[in-house]
């Protein structure tokens, strides 16, 4: 059975700046995944719910506005309220790597600053939707 990785994107909170996000976008649609962008000005509830609505595997969060911390814990709490451990949380921006090891240590997955290869962040979430909710 071949199945399809569900990911949404979102660009949360006042950050404008979306060309990134886009290319990553078209990338993991043509690497087979089936992905949901909700743009930009998302607040964790609307990406929760959307990820609930479309039972993805994968949310991605797009930060460059320094309000990581905020935004990926918001998340990750609505995340857990409905049961969703089973769902990846990842992202990427500008984020100090201290602030990843924190992050990461909360539940948020493998975070990615700039000039991380596409196919690195493709690989991950490939195999951790593998791993983790397909086993």
């Amino acid at each position: 059975m071949n199945r399809i990785i569900r990911i949404i994107m979102a660009k949360p909170g006042l950050d404008g700046h979306d060309r990134g996000i886009k290319v990553l976008a078209r990338a993991y649609r043509d690497a087979g995944m089936e992905v949901i962008y909700l743009g930009l000005r998302q607040t964790p509830e609307m990406i929760v719910n959307a990820a609930l609505q479309e039972d993805a595997d994968v949310i991605a969060l797009s930060i460059l506005s320094g309000a990581h911390m905020m935004i990926f814990q918001n998340v990750l709490e609505l995340m857990k309220k409905n049961s969703m451990d089973d769902v990846l949380l990842t992202g990427g921006g500008i984020i100090p790597e201290k602030d990843m090891k924190v992050l990461g240590k909360q539940g948020v997955g493998k975070l990615f600053g700039p000039g991380t290869p596409i196919q690195e962040t493709i690989d991950y979430i490939q195999d951790w939707v593998k791993k983790n909710r397909w086993h």
